[in-house]
């Protein structure tokens, strides 16, 4: 199932939308299932939650030297870090949910027994977390499992993103897809270098996506207009909920302007080759100019280059025909701005 998933992302003929939830439900698990009905209704393929827990994220010492951040309604950090991480039963809670709106869950995984519960779940794929890019145990713990990974490369520099692939590659997994990052909520425009996205694809020949914090839609259009695979966007009902991505997150009309959008995109890159459509080749036919003639003239006249004029449409002797036209003889009145055709030479 995993090898065919990673078979048709590359082959999808649009961007596969993820919309990040991450720990915008609150710690609500009725506003994670509103996240993913909005979701799914705004047309995204995934939806997308994060599966640490009190103990796989920060050390206690941490947790002590920032407890005097307090939030009025969810308390210090360790409090929110409690409250919004996800329980086994709320995982498969929400995979069903998920599974009910045909949406497909995901999630990014921070421990080994995270990992473990996703794939009893049987995700599609694992999402790694741009800070694991350097904790080559866990990304080796990972690749063995033989799913597809989701590798974002934030605060990654190029020999540490070769470093992980090579780490993946050892580990008999090569189905990767890279996702540019800029690791900063929101970046500044300046920062976002999304040429990266192609750069990165022709130095490790991978699928490439785009894990966006920016503000608004502009950018993640821009990325699939340069070939981006995987549009991973912070998703809430409400930037002004509180918590801690909202702000930085797509709002559902946003969404729905992004996947609808980013189609639209995909649709018209078409081609590198240079095809004309057939609407366009009849479009000639009104747009395009034909040879007339310049003042009236008579039958016998030999043509020069001062008889001649170009004007709309195209349905007669097109104007780099001319040298073809001009010293023949006309075989009958030609009136003035009148088409030259060529039964009218001899």
């Amino acid at each position: 199932m995993q090898h065919s998933f990673y078979h048709q992302l590359i082959h999808f003929q649009r961007p596969f939308i993820i919309a990040e939830i991450g720990a915008n439900h609150n710690g609500d698990m009725d506003l994670a299932k509103q996240l993913i009905r909005s979701a799914a209704a705004c047309g995204a393929d995934a939806v997308k939650f994060q599966s640490w827990s009190k103990v796989s994220l920060f050390t206690r010492g941490f947790y002590e030297e920032h407890s005097q951040f307090v939030d009025k309604k969810f308390g210090n950090l360790e409090d929110m870090v409690k409250k919004f991480s996800l329980s086994e039963e709320n995982h498969l809670d929400l995979k069903n949910y998920c599974d009910q709106n045909s949406v497909t869950f995901c999630s990014s995984a921070f421990c080994a027994a995270e990992v473990d519960l996703l794939e009893k779940l049987n995700v599609p794929f694992f999402k790694v977390a741009s800070m694991d890019l350097n904790n080559i145990y866990f990304l080796k713990y990972i690749a063995e499992k033989g799913f597809p990974i989701f590798l974002s490369t934030g605060m990654g520099s190029l020999s540490e993103i070769d470093r992980a692939l090579n780490t993946i590659y050892k580990a008999g997994n090569d189905q990767v897809v890279l996702l540019h990052c800029v690791s900063i909520y929101p970046p500044r425009n300046d920062i976002v270098n999304l040429r990266n996205i192609l750069m990165l694809k022709e130095t490790f020949g991978k699928p490439v996506g785009f894990s966006d914090h920016t503000l608004g839609t502009s950018i993640p259009l821009a990325a699939i207009s340069l070939g981006a695979k995987v549009i991973e966007k912070h998703f809430t009902l409400d930037k002004n909920f509180p918590g801690w991505d909202h702000a930085v997150s797509a709002d559902p009309e946003e969404l729905k302007y992004l996947v609808e959008e980013g189609k639209k995109i995909i649709e018209a890159l078409g081609n590198y080759q240079r095809i004309l459509s057939k609407d366009e080749q009849e479009q000639r036919k009104s747009f395009r100019r034909s040879i007339v003639a310049k003042r009236n003239l008579r039958k016998g006249k030999i043509l020069t280059i001062e008889d001649i004029d170009f004007k709309r449409p195209g349905t007669g002797i097109a104007p780099d025909e001319m040298n073809y036209v001009v010293g023949r003889v006309t075989n009958r009145d030609v009136a003035e701005d009148d088409q030259i055709l060529w039964r009218d030479l001899t």
